[in-house]
């Protein structure tokens, strides 16, 4: 019993137990359904609340939109009428133009029909008048109108050639006043060397015996000078000297240099003058072309080739009337950089072409053409520019200069040249052979005048053309210039222009 009791009170209270949480789950239960039932209902309230709201919001909106779109209609119908009136007054200003201006056409019409009228009644009358002035005047309207024609052409002619000549005595005046205030200028910014280098021909000897070396057995010694230098050696009764001749004057300076360190040396003998040429000649190559590097390097003078350096410094050598012809190119080249700066030219171009401008003084060719033509040439085989080639050949007016440079590098060389204390041939000495050429030219039967120009390199001779016909003018050129090869010593070539001319003089009284 004990047992029975010991083990159904335990299941009994699990059935309890159990039968409780039932209940208390079915409450539970319960409970959250009518909360659920709860929250159901009162989203729904919620939610048709919130309806409502959306509704009269949309509601309020349509209104306002509705009455937006009226006031917009109102605004565009009031402007639609303004633009309606506008338009219509428009019309009715346009009707009354259009009135007014067929009024004026008709006006114009009438006035055109009148005009016409009255050139028709003019014309005629024009013609009534010619015809009266043609038979009192003789002429007719064409011949009249060429008269008149024609002295109007005269007039305008005289006033146009008067105005003309004017023009051109007002721009001389004032060219010349600007060509000389320029060249003043250039001349005093000029700053060269004013002493000048002398080829000098006489080497000085210790004694006289020195003289009897020199000559060496049989004349050897002196043999071997001349044939190695191409030099003539003079040897007189002049004391303690001896003079070499040579119109190269590179090889006269290579003879004198040569002759002078075999004196210092004293050792005079075949060999040794043969070592010491050769060795002076190298010295002389490589002086040549630093002097001409030098020159090119004051001036700023650049990519000038090698022949054109050597060329250039061959002048150093070479005088003209006393005058260092490479000094004489290096002054030209600067007096016509200042001319060029100062008138707006090349000057580059200007400088180059004037340091060039003799450098066929130092050219070593047979050819008889001048130092101008001579120069042309080397520079054309140099790859000069053809403005410098051309300034090159018309700075003596060999060849027409076709550049202002080259009018620039003509103009430099003068001034170089005409410096006080450049060139030291007298006046006298000057004038003299100037008079001789026109003298020797006048001597000739047929010659009226005879001018000598540029320094004596061009004669200009006027011929009477009575006396002398055209055929004759060639044969008297060139006896004139036969007898001036024979009668006078000069450098370089003298051009002779024969000048004849038929003038006929009138005058209006």
């Amino acid at each position: 019993m004990k047992y029975v009791l010991f083990i159904g009170l335990p299941i009994a209270g699990v059935v309890l137990g159990w039968t409780i949480r039932w209940l208390y789950a079915r409450i539970q239960l319960s409970a959250s359904e009518q909360r659920a039932e709860r929250i159901t209902q009162d989203a729904i309230k919620e939610a048709e609340a919130q309806k409502k709201e959306i509704l009269l919001e949309a509601k309020d909106q349509l209104i306002r939109e509705r009455n937006q779109q009226e006031r917009e209609n109102r605004e565009r119908r009031g402007e639609l009428q303004r633009v309606e009136r506008r338009l219509l007054l428009k019309e009715e200003t346009l009707d009354k133009k259009e009135n007014t201006l067929n009024d004026q056409e008709k006006e114009f019409e009438k006035r055109e029909k009148h005009i016409v009228a009255k050139e028709e009644e003019l014309s005629l009358q024009e013609t009534r008048y010619i015809q009266e002035l043609e038979k009192i005047s003789g002429f007719t309207a064409d011949e009249a109108k060429a008269i008149i024609i024609q002295s109007l052409e005269n007039e305008a002619k005289h006033d146009a050639q008067a105005l003309l000549n004017k023009i051109e005595q007002e721009a001389q005046i004032a060219s010349e006043k600007k060509a000389r205030e320029i060249l003043v200028a250039t001349i005093q910014r000029i700053a060269t060397e004013t002493t000048s280098d002398v080829t000098v021909a006489t080497v000085s000897l210790p004694s006289d015996e020195m003289k009897g070396r020199i000559i060496g057995r049989e004349g050897r010694n002196i043999r071997t000078l001349e044939t190695l230098t191409g030099v003539d050696v003079i040897i007189d009764d002049t004391p303690e000297a001896v003079v070499i001749s040579c119109f190269d004057p590179v090889r006269k300076e290579i003879a004198k240099v040569a002759l002078e360190r075999l004196i210092t040396d004293g050792r005079i003998h075949p060999a040794r003058i043969e070592e010491i040429v050769q060795k002076v000649t190298k010295e002389i190559q490589h002086k040549i072309y630093e002097e001409g590097e030098k020159v090119l390097f004051d001036l700023g003078i650049h990519n000038m080739s090698q022949e054109g350096v050597r060329a250039l410094g061959r002048l150093y050598f070479r005088t003209s009337y006393g005058q260092n012809v490479l000094m004489h190119a290096k002054e030209v080249a600067i007096i016509a950089g200042m001319l060029a700066g100062e008138i707006g030219a090349n000057k580059e171009l200007a400088k180059r072409a004037a340091v060039l401008h003799d450098i066929g003084k130092g050219a070593e060719t047979d050819s008889d053409q001048n130092h101008a033509e001579v120069g042309m040439d080397l520079a054309r085989k140099m790859g000069e520019d053809p403005r410098v080639i051309n300034a090159i050949g018309a700075h003596h007016n060999d060849v027409e200069p076709t550049t202002i440079e080259a009018i620039v590098v003509q103009i430099a060389d003068a001034i170089s040249a005409a410096r006080p204390g450049a060139r030291r041939e007298t006046i006298d000495n000057y004038v003299k052979r100037l008079e001789n050429l026109e003298a020797i030219a006048e001597h000739f039967e047929g010659v009226e005048k005879a001018y000598a120009i540029q320094a004596g390199r061009e004669l200009r001779i006027l011929v009477n053309n009575e006396k002398i016909p055209d055929a004759e003018v060639k044969d008297l050129a060139r006896n004139i210039a036969k007898q001036i090869e024979a009668d006078l010593k000069y450098p370089g070539r003298i051009k002779i222009t024969m000048i004849r001319e038929t003038r006929i003089v009138e005058y209006a009284r």
